[in-house]
This record gives C-alpha cells, structure tokens and sequence, in this order.
C-alpha cells in the first residue's frame, strides 16, 4: 500500500517538475516563433529535416523542449503501469 502511494507521489513530483520544465522552453520557443507538430516529436529524422532547419537559432530550445516531452511521456507511462500493477496485486492478495 505505501509503494502504491509512492508512486503516485512521484507522479504527481515529476508531472509539476516537467511541467515547469517544459513551460519555460516552450516559451522561449513562442517568444521565437518556433511553430511544429506533435508528430516531430516522436520522429527525429522529420524534426532535423524540416523544423531544425528554419530555426537554427532555437534549436538547442527545440531539442530540450523535444526531449522533456518524450521523457516526460516515458516516465508517466512507466509509472502509470507500475501503479496499475500494484494495485493489481494489492486487490487480489488483500
């Protein structure tokens, strides 16, 4: 019961962390006019070839803003299976 409490700490820790994380960056890039889509995201090959390109002054911002997307969506779904099979255990062990 406390590691399913945990880790429902930490994911409402990391959920407010990468929150601030990403805010910041994805003002610097509005600030820029940086304009992408969700699926440059997940597609590296199509961020360097279209996106990087025409803001080559942003791009040490669209590449963190990129990467604390993916970590944060990594780490949420870990921790959401994780949750998910605690409880699991927790309600047929009970």
């Amino acid at each position: 019961m406390f590691s399913l409490l945990g880790l429902f700490a930490a994911m409402v820790f990391l959920n407010f962390y990468f929150r601030i994380k990403v805010l910041r960056t994805y003002q610097r890039l509005t600030r820029s006019g940086v304009q992408f889509g969700t699926v440059h995201f997940f597609n590296r090959s199509r961020l360097e070839k279209e996106i990087l390109p025409r803001y080559p002054q942003s791009r040490t911002d669209i590449l963190s803003f990129v990467r604390y997307i993916r970590l944060s969506v990594r780490m949420a779904s870990v921790l959401i299976v994780l949750i998910t099979v605690f409880g699991a255990v927790l309600m047929y062990y009970r």
